[in-house]
């Protein structure tokens, strides 16, 4: 079965360590298109660092109305999920996170010729600026439509996800294919490529 067919969700956060998640975005890729997409603001939870600050703008003071984002989940962070079903071997079920579809490596080895990784360089590259500027309008908040803003930096890595189901040889694949393309570490693209025997 086509990755196409499977949701796909991305997920980005905003913050440190020392000040917690300050925000999230979750976008839903669905049959190659954007098919959802949520934000939410967080209460920081310890120290807002002037440095991070200047990065993702968001301030403490401005999030001091906000909930934390505890209140998504009984923890502040998620050291492990909970058990979910496992969408590269279908039927069995993981209680680890990943692996996870990297739009950056995937574009990696698909179009080597393009010089950088990096979304923005990306998004760019690949003429996708004005597909990702409507879709941030009808999605993000408006103090919010920029690189580093969670929701924002989620739907240009699902954007570019989208973008490759429009090649049939891509949009063929399946999600076990994704997700070994996606990953770095050799032990675990060959346990993602190898089929189970017994």
């Amino acid at each position: 079965m086509s990755w196409t067919a499977q949701p796909i969700f991305f997920v980005d956060f905003e913050g440190s360590r020392a000040s917690g998640i300050l925000e999230y975005g979750v976008v839903e890729v669905l049959g190659g298109r954007i098919a959802g997409a949520r934000t939410r603001l967080c209460r920081a939870t310890g120290r807002v660092r002037a440095e991070d600050v200047a990065v993702h703008g968001l301030e403490a003071a401005a999030l001091a109305g906000h909930a934390p984002f505890a209140e998504e989940w009984g923890k502040s962070v998620w050291p492990y999920p909970r058990r979910s079903p496992d969408f590269a071997r279908p039927g069995e079920g993981a209680m680890e996170w990943g692996p996870w579809v990297d739009s950056a490596r995937l574009y990696a080895q698909f179009y080597p010729q393009l010089e950088s990784g990096r979304l923005e360089s990306l998004v760019a590259a690949c003429g996708l600026q004005a597909e990702l500027d409507a879709l941030v309008a009808a999605h993000c908040p408006p103090d919010r439509r920029r690189y580093h803003a969670a929701l924002y930096d989620a739907l240009a890595g699902a954007l570019l996800l989208a973008a490759l189901a429009r090649e049939p040889r891509l949009a063929g694949l399946t999600v076990r294919q994704l997700l070994a393309l996606s990953t770095l570490d050799g032990d675990k693209r060959d346990a993602l490529q190898q089929q189970n025997l017994f």
